[in-house]
């Protein structure tokens, strides 16, 4: 089962990154074009047919591997989307990466090994009691409603992406536990428990409002300020839900530090991947 988790999460961060990188490539070839005309080029183009289905095979491999798996260990290997998203996108976009790009790769992998084999999650349930749903409903919502809160208080870019990176993040975080939940209710129950229970529509109301939020982080400032959120506060959102919500268990004690080293060579690489990305994709323009 834990082979199974990783190698559904590992095909979901290719298949969001090849989307990602096949939707740019289309949405760069119609410049000057935005609303209902962009849309209806873009159905025409198929680039774009190619990127919906990665965007599309990620949610069922996401789905797949959290049926098979711990939310603590599934969340996190997502985090590889962005090196995946850079080694698709040179060839697709006829460029190479300059050493720095390697080496930022180089460290968002390693760091990620080190982070899980240091926690070494494992255990955990499929389904969590309303006393340990309502709790964590009203933290995360809560949380993002300060987020969004403090964007309005502040005019830095810096800042305001970065908060509302970090609201996206932990929608994102509550998206996925939904949808373990509600997956879990599929595989143990059948279609119509996925139909009737809540979380299949909490999962979507809180994967559209995380997709929202990011939206707006990525107009309101720099990457370099809200892609570090988005990626270590989900997958740090994630691992709190999977051992608060369905009992997963991570290593403590000794194991913090190599955890801790392992969460800062992934902040390292990301934020330098930061850099290397808006340049890679702006080369199409």
């Amino acid at each position: 089962m834990m082979v199974l988790a990783l190698l559904f999460a590992v095909l979901g961060a290719v298949s969001n990154a090849t989307g990602t990188a096949f939707q740019r490539k289309a949405a760069a070839t119609l410049p000057g074009r935005s609303g209902l005309r962009l849309l209806l080029a873009l159905v025409r183009r198929p680039a774009w047919a190619i990127g919906i289905a990665g965007v599309t095979g990620a949610a069922v491999f996401q789905a797949l591997a959290l049926v098979n798996g711990p939310m603590a260990l599934v969340q996190p290997l997502f985090m590889l989307e962005l090196p995946f998203a850079l080694l698709i996108a040179m060839p697709l976009l006829h460029r190479r990466p300059n050493p720095a790009g390697w080496w930022a790769i180089a460290g968002v992998v390693a760091g990620l090994a080190v982070l899980l084999a240091s926690a070494a999650p494992h255990g955990g349930r499929q389904q969590a009691p309303m006393t340990r749903w309502i709790p964590v409903l009203v933290f995360t919502l809560g949380a993002i409603t300060v987020a969004v809160l403090l964007v309005r208080s502040s005019s830095s870019p810096l800042f305001r992406a970065a908060a509302l990176a970090t609201g996206a993040a932990i929608g994102n975080a509550l998206a996925a536990a939904l949808m373990k939940s509600a997956t879990g209710r599929l595989a143990d129950a059948g279609l119509p428990a996925f139909l009737t229970t809540w979380q299949t529509y909490g999962c979507a109301l809180a994967g559209i409002g995380a997709l929202m939020l990011l939206e707006n982080a990525l107009q309101a400032g720099p990457l370099v300020a809200s892609q570090p959120a988005l990626t270590i506060g989900d997958a740090a959102v994630s691992l709190a839900l999977g051992v608060l919500l369905f009992g997963e268990s991570v290593r403590t004690g000794w194991w913090l530090l190599a955890e801790a080293f392992g969460a800062g060579l992934i902040l390292w690489g990301v934020v330098r991947l930061t850099r290397v990305v808006p340049r890679l994709m702006d080369a199409v323009r």
